[in-house]
């Protein structure tokens, strides 16, 4: 664990991420600076939370001065590694962090880390309560957090080196991770973020640090009919376990017939039938084989994986039935941030589609997308700053495809727009569905803000 008296640490982003570790840093003796681009009226209540605490603000710039005795770059999640104080920092020496590696590096606990481009979030909380069903007999605690929920940094002082801590990780985290986990989940890699990262391979390498910071001691799981997550098997320093719908013969789990079994040690161990399983979707059981194979890994006992799926709802924002107006049921997944997400959100439903999409564009590919908006939906509403991309990429679809799909296309400039120019094309027996293949940025401060809208807005149809 770090000494951090002395230490000048400056931190960058006054979000959740920037604000858990400017608190951990100057309780543990740091002279923390922290800078953020926004202006100080627009920071003034995260200031306040800090107020507590002896922590430098420069806000509304980040000047090169910053980094005059600095002895670490501490990055908050939403701000870019390659942005000029971070290359300035490099330049002279000065080494970077975020709050996960931190953590990492101080956890007294046995960790599991789990990263993909999608699902990550459902099978992080999910492996949570297979840890907290495995424990309940134990004098260890389980722990869920990391880029779900919220930084662990201040629960630190409570745990125990038997306890398990589960992390989400993004991508952000990980490229500059240096701390390894005792169990790593690579469940897919698919094209997202890369207005941040610019290229696949570079947004690839960031989610393969998971592997690289590990031990010939340590295990890791990947998702086995995920082209992206099993072309890093090469990356695996000690056991590797996989999941999948089908018997690839490996360690991990798959269906066999309709239950979900893993295979351990070569015997082949029952864990429920697949319709135990309360959440809905062809990639929510991935993310339930993904959560299964991670819990085998840690070694928790197959009773307590089937406990844990058998009471799972699944997590807010994703596919969340919002309730039914006039025969028709609204759904809520504003997780969908990319194209691949909303496409699993789509191909999780039978009944006609009216489909809410757009929001902001993450340079992502959308021709796949707009082929399956073809085939499913009935009425699409795009809204937000991609709505003339998207709508230029499925008008494109149609004319490959003159199938009649969608019968209607909207733009709205809003997502309240959105909402009741769906309202008044949703009929009984269909599924109105929020799940944009975009950020939520051009309209909120990220995707829950804008699924709790969007929950407020059909709960006043």
């Amino acid at each position: 664990m770090r000494n951090w008296k002395g230490q000048r640490v400056v931190v960058l982003g006054l979000a959740r991420q920037g604000k858990a570790a400017a608190r951990y840093l100057a309780e543990h003796g740091a002279q923390v600076v922290v800078s953020d681009l926004k202006p100080p009226l627009a920071l003034q209540a995260a200031c306040e939370e800090l107020a507590d605490l002896p922590i430098e603000f420069v806000l509304g710039s980040h000047p090169p001065e910053l980094l005059a005795g600095a002895d670490l770059l501490c990055l908050s999640g939403g701000v870019p590694a390659d942005l000029p104080l971070a290359q300035q920092a490099r330049a002279a020496g000065i080494g970077l962090t975020n709050d996960a590696q931190i953590f990492l590096d101080a956890c007294p606990a046995a960790t599991i880390g789990v990263t993909g481009s999608a699902g990550k979030t459902t099978t992080t909380a999910l492996v949570g309560r297979m840890a907290e069903q495995h424990m309940a007999e134990t004098s260890g605690r389980a722990w869920v957090g990391g880029n779900i929920g919220r930084s662990l940094l201040a629960d630190l002082p409570q745990m125990r080196p038997d306890d398990w801590v589960v992390l989400e990780l993004s991508s952000f985290q990980l490229e500059l991770m240096t701390a390894g986990v005792q169990v790593a989940a690579v469940l897919n890699l698919t094209p997202n973020h890369l207005d941040r990262h610019h290229t696949m391979q570079a947004y690839a390498e960031a989610k393969a640090r998971i592997l690289d910071c590990q031990t010939s001691a340590d295990k890791a799981v990947l998702g086995r009919e995920d082209d992206g997550a099993w072309a890093l098997q090469s990356r695996v320093r000690g056991e590797l376990l996989a999941f999948g719908r089908q018997d690839h013969e490996a360690e991990g789990a798959f269906v066999a017939g309709e239950q979900v079994v893993m295979r351990r040690q070569g015997r082949l161990v029952p864990l429920l039938p697949l319709s135990d399983i309360r959440l809905r979707g062809e990639h929510n059981l991935l993310n339930v084989l993904g959560a299964c194979a991670v819990a085998q890994a840690a070694g928790f006992s197959p009773e307590a994986m089937a406990a844990a799926v058998r009471t799972f709802d699944g997590v807010p924002h994703r596919l969340e039935f919002v309730r039914s107006v006039g025969g028709a049921d609204w759904y809520n997944d504003s997780i969908g941030t990319a194209p691949e997400r909303s496409m699993a959100a789509l191909r999780a439903f039978d009944q006609p589609i009216v489909l809410l999409a757009g929001g902001r564009d993450k340079d992502l590919p959308w021709e796949s997308f707009a082929d399956l908006v073809v085939e499913r939906v009935e009425h699409l509403i795009l809204f937000g700053e991609a709505a003339d991309k998207v709508g230029r990429v499925v008008g494109a679809a149609m004319a490959r495809r003159p199938t009649g799909r969608p019968v209607t296309i909207d733009r709205c400039p809003t997502l309240a727009e959105a909402v009741q120019a769906a309202a008044r094309c949703a009929q009984p027996g269909d599924v109105v569905l929020l799940s944009p293949g975009g950020t939520s940025f051009d309209e909120f401060s990220d995707f829950e803000a804008r699924g709790l809208a969007f929950r407020t807005l059909v709960q006043a149809l």
